[in-house]
């Protein structure tokens, strides 16, 4: 198990914890779903109790996955049973056949189908850029599940120039012949996770990104062809606001911005504060898109706004 090899990752999930209490084992499972043209497989990690009725579902961003959620799970997993999908087209999960499929009313589906397999009626949701949209198209309807969020490092209002920025790299990755040429492309294209990341953390960031090539070397954990509908949906786009979906959320909201963020904009940030759900605002200090939970100061934002309401 990848986490193993990432020790000093680990952190406490409460104060006071023996290191063995602290660790939990990751289960993998899949659900199938049904899409505009067919079936598919979406591959989760579950950590904790499966019998808990709380569950934490953590959504991954653009072209990641959900083991990049191992650290924070393994924090939370005494209090939830947490849930990280790989949404479809990403990490162990099937491939799309027509990549426009790829987009929010197939990956709200998949999540709907994913809860009604959990058989649970409410969760909490902790959502990484596209699993924050995600997440606030879910959260905006009545009756949704989702009764308490965070969203990390994103918002209604999405800068287009860091939409550009984006675009430059998705889909065009090359193969690599090791991961230490894997690694030196992810420090580059993911640079904004923070200049303070260590080596083991940015090794970790690489192995769950990438995955072997059937012929040898490795290749990114994602479907190149993810950058066609961004293109028409994104690219094509002047301006990118939904603050009518943010205002019709109801649940308590937590919004985790990176500091120099240049997709989630401080101004968008504090009126997220005003205005919806009204979130509180926690900015991380040294890191820009996005916050990756690897380390313990921002795991413990996530776990005082999430375990709040258990007073």
């Amino acid at each position: 198990m990848i986490l193993k090899e990432f020790k000093e990752l680990v952190v406490t999930s409460r104060p006071g914890q023996s290191a063995g209490a602290r660790v939990n084992e990751m289960r993998e499972n899949s659900v199938r779903c049904l899409g505009p043209h067919g079936l598919h497989t979406m591959v989760y990690s579950e950590w904790g109790d499966a019998a808990n009725p709380r569950v934490l579902i953590c959504v991954h961003g653009l072209t990641r996955n959900g083991r990049d959620f191992d650290v924070l799970a393994n924090a939370l997993a005494s209090d939830y049973r947490v849930i990280c999908p790989d949404i479809v087209g990403r990490g162990r999960s099937d491939r799309l056949f027509f990549p426009d499929d790829y987009g929010l009313p197939t990956y709200a589906n998949d999540i709907m189908t994913l809860i009604a397999r959990l058989g649970v009626d409410s969760v909490h949701w902790l959502g990484t850029s596209m699993g924050g949209l995600i997440g606030m198209f879910l959260s905006s309807l009545p009756a949704s599940p989702i009764v308490r969020m965070v969203l990390n490092d994103v918002g209604p209002v999405i800068a287009m120039d860091a939409l550009q920025r984006i675009g430059e790299y998705l889909g065009k990755a090359p193969d690599f012949a090791s991961l230490d040429e894997a690694e030196a492309y992810v420090r580059t294209v993911c640079a904004p996770f923070g200049s303070k990341l260590s080596d083991t953390q940015w090794r970790f960031l690489t192995v769950v990104g990438t995955r072997p090539k059937a012929e040898g070397g490795f290749e990114m954990n994602y479907d190149r062809a993810l950058a066609q509908p961004y293109q028409k949906v994104f690219l094509e786009a002047t301006e990118i606001s939904l603050w009518p979906m943010y205002d019709a959320i109801r649940c308590p909201t937590m919004v985790l911005r990176g500091a120099e963020s240049d997709i989630l904009l401080r101004e968008t940030a504090v009126e997220m504060t005003l205005r919806g759900p009204k979130a509180t605002l926690v900015e991380v200090p040294d890191v820009g898109h996005a916050p990756m939970f690897l380390d313990e100061p921002q795991v413990r934002a996530v776990q005082d706004f999430l375990l709040a309401e258990r007073g």
